[in-house]
């Protein structure tokens, strides 16, 4: 009896998150059986596809699924959005890939804290893309923090932090997923030291701090004249959205825009056999097929793109798009950007 009077109640959270990221964390705090979710908050339903059919984001499939009331505010200037908020009296807030800043009235409305869920080491990497940035940087090394949200973007003092290696094969796609899932055991266990009052908050230090900008397609375009190893790092850190493209030149035709697929390193020594055996091939020079996929010329070694597509077209591997695309244009090469 003394024990069960003195158990804690679970903490009553609302969960604030919108794709597959912040879905893989929410199933994590539901499957602890230790936080009551009053409600998940999330982006409005977007068109999707080439139907353009309204698509429901991941968290609130999940939170359907489960039962739970599902709030997806277009804004929380809405007179009505703010007490909505505060009708489910939560002790916490749990966010995670929300896609939108907060205002202090919301981060206020919590009895304890707003915690969230950030894929880099703060305050390293602040913003909308650190898991793409740090695989594009050629980092070996990234991690999950647990923050207490303040207004500014990403500056809220660090509360729990875990660091993971970045493999010379990950992708961006790679890294979400186990980040994802740190991210969720990460959470817990910040909340159990929440409630055992055994949180230490760090403020973080602004002299270290690095910006994750938001991708852009502009960043897509290829530039075969970087190292063997940069070029990696781009083609790993841009897959699978927006992905690299790669323009193909050849004779008397138009320009072909070609989406490419990270290859696996370190490359063979066939690949390398077909750079050297090319006398100083250019940057962008297609040197043949190795284990699939295409070869072609960067600054310092060969690289091998494991799968093309080609503007309209489906995936195909290098023999396929030698055959149709460059076997009747001798010369074919990829370009650099304008």
């Amino acid at each position: 009896m003394e024990e069960s009077a003195h158990k804690k109640r679970p903490l009553r959270a609302v969960f604030m998150g919108t794709p597959a990221f912040a879905a893989t964390v929410l199933e994590a705090v539901l499957a602890s059986g230790e936080v009551e979710v009053a409600a998940v908050y999330c982006q409005p339903d977007k068109p999707a596809g080439r139907g353009k059919a309204m698509k429901m984001p991941e968290t609130k499939i999940l939170a359907l699924e489960k039962g739970l009331p599902v709030q997806q505010p277009l804004t929380f200037k809405d007179p009505a959005a703010l007490p909505t908020l505060q009708g489910y009296a939560p002790d916490v807030l749990l966010v995670a890939a929300y896609g939108m800043l907060l205002p202090q009235a919301v981060l206020d409305v919590p009895r304890l804290m707003p915690l969230n869920v950030h894929t880099s080491l703060l305050p390293r990497y602040r913003g909308a893309a650190p898991i793409q940035r740090a695989v594009m940087n050629g980092d070996t090394v990234t991690g999950v923090t647990i923050m207490r949200m303040e207004a500014g973007l990403d500056t809220g003092p660090i509360l729990l932090q875990r660091a993971m290696g970045i493999g010379i094969n990950d992708t961006s796609a790679t890294m979400h997923d186990e980040l994802a899932a740190a991210g969720g055991v990460l959470l817990l266990e910040t909340l159990q030291r929440l409630q055992a009052g055994q949180l230490t908050p760090i403020v973080q230090d602004n002299a270290r701090a690095t910006h994750a900008a938001k991708l852009h397609k502009a960043e897509c375009r290829l530039d075969l004249r970087l190292p063997q190893l940069r070029v990696h790092a781009l083609a790993r850190g841009l897959f699978p959205w927006p992905g690299v493209q790669l323009c193909l030149r050849r004779n008397g035709q138009e320009d072909l825009l070609v989406q490419a697929e990270p290859g696996t390193m370190p490359f063979t020594e066939g690949a390398t056999a077909l750079f050297a055996s090319a006398p100083h091939p250019a940057p962008g020079t297609i040197l043949g097929v190795h284990a699939g996929g295409l070869v072609v010329a960067c600054a310092d070694g060969p690289y091998v793109f494991s799968a093309l597509r080609p503007a309209g077209k489906k995936n195909m591997d290098g023999q396929a798009f030698i055959n149709g695309y460059c076997k009747a244009f001798p010369g074919a090469a990829f370009i650099p950007p304008e």
